[in-house]
């Protein structure tokens, strides 16, 4: 049996699950979300607790049993606590501004860039740094890998978008006479 999805999902205050046929929806103080489950897997609730069932013992079903089991509490979590994501800024210049529903970048282009926010994600900007926050794991990664894309960090200068405490390795640039 998968060591995954034999634990129990526990159900912190203020969060209800409702299971209908093959769809889990959760809901919590930091909004809703729901999900669609393959038939090979199941939910069971018992008081403040979710139980995954898988129906059979095939390889697709122990895979599918821990992955669900994931995805659901990560659906938990995220209308508890929600995620966030930081991605910093460097490069003279460079800067970001929240304008309702979009964040404008200046990114050394020779015109700004804007960038809206899906639906479920809200932005801050704390000096060189881009907050993102959201109740969905999913939906707050890409956005921040979509950010990031707009200007990869540079391995010569060090400039561009990355996320916060990622390692960029400088590289040596040419070498002048021999």
């Amino acid at each position: 049996m998968s060591r995954i999805g034999k634990q129990p999902i526990a159900l912190p205050k203020g969060v209800t699950a409702t299971i209908n046929a093959q769809t889990i929806s959760v809901k919590g103080p930091k909004g809703s979300l729901s999900r669609t489950v393959n038939p090979t897997v199941s939910f069971r609730q018992e008081g403040d607790q979710l139980h995954v069932v898988r129906a059979a013992d095939d390889r697709q079903s122990r895979a599918e049993h821990g992955l669900y089991r994931a995805l659901v509490a990560g659906m938990v979590k995220g209308v508890s606590e929600g995620f966030k994501k930081t991605l910093e800024i460097s490069g003279v210049g460079f800067r970001a501004e929240v304008k309702g529903k979009t964040i404008n970048f200046q990114l050394g282009f020779t015109h700004p860039v804007d960038f809206p926010l899906p639906d479920g994600v809200t932005a801050a900007i704390e000096g060189p740094k881009v907050i993102l926050t959201g109740a969905d794991k999913e939906v707050v990664g890409r956005t921040a890998a979509k950010i990031r894309a707009l200007r990869i960090p540079d391995p010569y200068k060090l400039k561009g978008i990355k996320y916060e405490g990622e390692r960029i390795i400088q590289k040596a640039g040419k070498k002048a006479g021999s």
